[in-house]
């Protein structure tokens, strides 16, 4: 486990694109929170405008543009502008020693899911599951819980996710420890078979997703369980699920699917933590210390920087 070193006020950051195409609009804004309310320097990707169909330019582009971030000495953290879909189209491209060589803040989630698994299966860095520039902090409504939470990048302060921040429900009961792992339920579900496949062997995992039927839902939480990734794990924490409803007349419910999971997984899980597509959302490190306490319903998650 390395952890990158923290921000200081005045700092250099860079902003990528390695899925799909950001709003211009949007991600100006976003810039200028990184800017004007945290008092970064920022460096934009030279091919965060491109366009390629639904990406955010060509393989070729995108993978210049991370492996670049990573390369400049003035750089000390990289934010992804948004998600979408691209970035396990990059992971085996990617020249992991350019990130171990020079580690340092990674940021992002829903699609960014591949590249967090793939650089810590390769590299042991710890990275960040949080909102995106474009997607979520450019907005007018960006929850200010969601802006305050990237404090952590710039003092180690270890998380302690209560019910002050949202209603916890307990689905297993018990305690367990273990690096937490993790992110969208799909992109997990596709690092199954490749080399960047999910580690959950005594780790605690999560998962969220967003417009997925309970079917959807269903056939990855089926496919993670046969492939042992669920009873591997040493606890399961359940983010949000944001509009995964059916669309048809005949269906299980979310709830239903998911307790029939978790339940046959046995181990220690807890679901209504506001980690994902959702508002407020709660950033965390991946790749760190964290312990799930239901009896307290309570996550503890060390700090993702040093």
């Amino acid at each position: 486990m390395i952890k990158p070193e923290r921000l200081k006020k005045g700092d250099t950051v860079a902003v990528i694109a390695p899925a799909s195409p950001p709003s211009p609009n949007f991600l100006r804004k976003g810039i200028s929170y990184l800017e004007e309310e945290l008092g970064l320097k920022v460096k934009v990707g030279q091919h965060v405008y491109d366009h390629y169909g639904y990406l955010a330019g060509e393989d070729e582009s995108r993978l210049i543009d991370l492996e670049n971030a990573f390369l400049d000495k003035e750089v000390k953290g990289i934010f992804c502008a948004c998600g979408g879909y691209g970035t396990a189209r990059l992971a085996s491209k990617i020249n992991y020693s350019i990130i171990s060589q020079n580690p340092k803040i990674f940021w992002g989630y829903s699609d960014i899911t591949f590249l967090h698994t793939a650089i810590s299966n390769s590299t042991g860095l710890v990275t960040f599951h949080g909102p995106m520039l474009s997607s979520d902090i450019g907005k007018e409504d960006c929850h200010p819980l969601s802006k305050d939470l990237f404090q952590q990048l710039f003092e180690p302060k270890e998380m302690l996710y209560t019910e002050e921040y949202s209603p916890l429900e307990v689905l297993v009961e018990g305690k367990a420890s273990g690096r937490i792992t993790g992110g969208n339920l799909s992109l997990i579900t596709s690092s199954i078979g490749t080399p960047f496949e999910i580690n959950t062997k005594s780790n605690i995992l999560l998962i969220e997703d967003i417009n997925e039927e309970p079917r959807s839902v269903d056939r990855m939480l089926n496919q993670l369980l046969q492939a042992g990734k669920l009873t591997d794990a040493a606890g399961i924490v359940i983010g949000d699920f944001h509009q995964c409803h059916s669309k048809r007349d005949k269906s299980l419910a979310l709830e239903e699917v998911m307790d029939h999971y978790i339940q046959k997984a046995g181990k220690p899980a807890m679901k209504g933590f506001k980690i994902g597509h959702c508002s407020p959302q709660v950033s965390i490190p991946l790749g760190v210390n964290a312990e799930i306490n239901t009896n307290e319903k309570v996550l503890m998650i060390d700090s993702g920087v040093e």
